[in-house]
């Protein structure tokens, strides 16, 4: 067994509250596109940069183009756990891990089974009308339709995602922020940490065991005590849940 991952093992081993940070890298075994990735959202050409395009403000004015972008892009209908997704259940099964902070959108982790799932920026799976409030759980009433979906009201149909511009739910940051205060060891997995105030949370972990595990560097290699350069699946997959 490699060095760090026998380190990892270990501190898995002897850590009774663990608690995963994740961020798109997380997904990227899945099929779905990392935003910020060579390859990913951000460096593809549109009319309007990703960034513009799934703001509250252009959803607002233009939501119709909104919606074109979204079901073609941030949709992933087909999508499936990972190894990754699923070893994080397994701790959770294990009565090892006691949460995953997520800043991704596509539900996968509640699909492998997790259920101290928090969402930062909310989920695709997840709808509601902007009139009446009715609530539109799955895909359906974004991938059946065409064109701006509404509600049986007539209102317009939003999904229960953070945009651009909008503010995280308070709820959310107060459960994620508990528990990282409560965490003997944080992984944090498949995120560049360059979104705030999401990756501020980190802040509040105060336990023994920091790890990073990330395809590239991160703002927070240097704090921790293990670091490993590499796919959160690949990784996770060799560590034992027992």
């Amino acid at each position: 067994m490699d060095a760090k991952i026998e380190k990892l093992q270990q501190a898995v081993n002897e850590s009774n509250y663990i608690v995963f940070f994740g961020g798109a890298g997380v997904s990227t075994e899945s099929g779905i596109p990392d935003f910020r990735s060579q390859d990913g959202l951000y460096s593809q050409k549109y009319k309007y940069p990703p960034e513009t395009i799934v703001s509250h403000s252009f959803f607002m004015y233009r939501t119709d183009e909104f919606y074109d972008f979204y079901r073609d892009k941030m949709i992933f209908a087909d999508a499936e756990p990972n190894a990754a997704h699923k070893k994080l259940a397994e701790l959770e099964k294990a009565g090892k891990l006691k949460a995953v902070i997520t800043q991704n959108i596509d539900g996968l982790h509640q699909k492998a089974g997790s259920r101290e799932v928090l969402e930062l920026h909310g989920s695709t799976l997840r709808n509601y009308c902007m009139d009446c409030g009715k609530r539109y759980d799955g895909l359906d009433i974004i991938t059946g339709t065409t064109g701006i979906p509404k509600c049986s009201c007539g209102g317009t149909v939003r999904p229960d995602v953070v945009l651009y511009e909008e503010g995280l739910d308070g709820d959310v940051i107060r459960r994620s922020v508990e528990h990282i205060s409560k965490a003997d060891m944080l992984i944090i997995g498949g995120t560049s940490l360059v979104v705030y105030p999401a990756a501020g949370f980190i802040d509040y972990f105060r336990g023994k065991h920091l790890v990073v595990i990330n395809m590239s560097e991160t703002s927070r290699d240097g704090a921790a005590d293990i670091v490993i350069k590499g796919k959160i699946g690949e990784v996770l997959s060799q560590i034992r849940a027992e």
